[in-house]
């Protein structure tokens, strides 16, 4: 596997300027047998992934310092608590908690999961719609900072980024700036290769005795013990994978072995990595997006980038149907989408405030 270290010393280098740039549901649904309401129911990575080289790194106070500044938004988003979303009493005196919205023109309900593109200080969300489905794709939209560098409003409509059948909680940019997703409920991963508009490369999970069927996928951020090694989650069981890859000659990767760490409650979908140092996060830890549970977990994670199981504890409450996870490297903040959460319009992408950054 290449070295995402190479990548994020390059991401480093640059300028530190920046300017702005109907519920019908699958086959053994989620919506019938988990929590949430289908009536409306990184420390560290490299580039693509959730982070940068040295783990979440405290910015200075000088705004000058501020690494992806936009314009002044208005109206910026609305408060969670207006959806009934509460971060829970522990973390709410270090973070808040905002309501982005529907995503223009992404269809309405199910959502997959979400990233920014790999250019610094990206302007350019992708997200999955359709989710689940064979009709599945990935959208891009434009999004726009505030003075802060934060991602505050959607700018115009979103268009299809490409093909995504299938799409589920997992969406991650991986080596070689290979776009990785998980395929639920076929028990498959895809992968995009760079400025690909279909799924190049599709693999089958079972033969490696993964449980059916994966709903994120991530990667350790550089700064971690086992940085760059591959970690799937499968819904609804919570069967938690490492995934080796192997380069198969084409830009793409291949499967070799995968383990079974550990198996994680709540029907996990998406997840991302907290460096030790954030507020009230005093260990190595990820944050998880719990479909099934209606819930966003944190845990703990040991010398190989797993979770702790008995560390868990909540960090948002109050929500239906979290879906995917991302952090936004240049501000630290965590973004999640829904499936099936919310009937009345539609589903919609949430984003905590209070992390450190993790490149600047």
């Amino acid at each position: 596997m290449r070295s995402w270290l190479m990548i994020a010393a390059a991401l480093a280098a640059m300028a530190p300027g920046c300017s702005p740039d109907a519920d019908d549901t699958t086959d053994g649904s989620r919506a019938d047998d988990a929590g949430a309401d289908d009536g409306g129911a990184d420390a560290d990575a490299d580039a693509g992934a959730d982070g940068g080289a040295d783990g979440d790194t405290v910015p200075e106070a000088d705004g000058e310092d501020v690494p992806c500044p936009g314009a002044p938004i208005d109206p910026g988003p609305t408060p969670c608590a207006t959806l009934g979303i509460e971060l829970d009493p522990y973390y709410a005196g270090s973070y808040s908690c905002w309501d982005l919205g529907a995503v223009p023109g992404v269809p309405p309900q199910k959502y997959g999961g979400l990233t920014l593109t790999q250019e610094r200080c990206s302007t350019t969300l992708l997200i999955g719609g359709s989710a689940n489905y064979p009709e599945g794709m990935l959208y891009a939209i434009e999004v726009a900072r505030d003075p802060d560098g934060q991602i505050g409003a959607w700018v115009g409509t979103s268009t299809v980024y490409s093909e995504a059948a299938y799409n589920d909680g997992g969406v991650a940019f991986g080596p070689g700036g290979v776009l990785f997703l998980a395929r639920w409920p076929e028990n498959e991963m895809g992968q995009l290769a760079p400025g690909s508009t279909v799924t190049d490369k599709v693999i089958g999970l079972g033969a490696y005795d993964i449980a059916s069927s994966p709903g994120g996928l991530d990667f350790v951020p550089e700064g971690y013990p086992t940085a760059g090694a591959m970690k799937l989650v499968s819904w609804p069981g919570g069967e938690w994978y490492t995934v080796e890859l192997e380069p198969d000659g084409a830009g793409l990767y291949d499967v070799s072995p995968a383990t079974h760490e550990l198996t994680l409650p709540g029907g996990p979908e998406g997840f991302v990595y907290v460096a030790a140092g954030n507020p009230l996060f005093p260990n190595d830890s990820m944050l998880v997006s719990e479909w099934t549970a209606n819930a966003v977990a944190t845990y703990e994670i040991d010398d190989h980038g797993d979770p702790v199981p008995e560390s868990r504890r909540d960090f948002i409450t109050g929500l239906r149907g979290a879906e995917g996870a991302y952090r936004d490297p240049w501000t630290g903040d965590f973004f999640f989408s829904t499936w099936n959460g919310w009937s009345a319009g539609g589903d919609r992408v949430i984003v905590v405030r209070g992390f450190v950054p993790i490149l600047l």
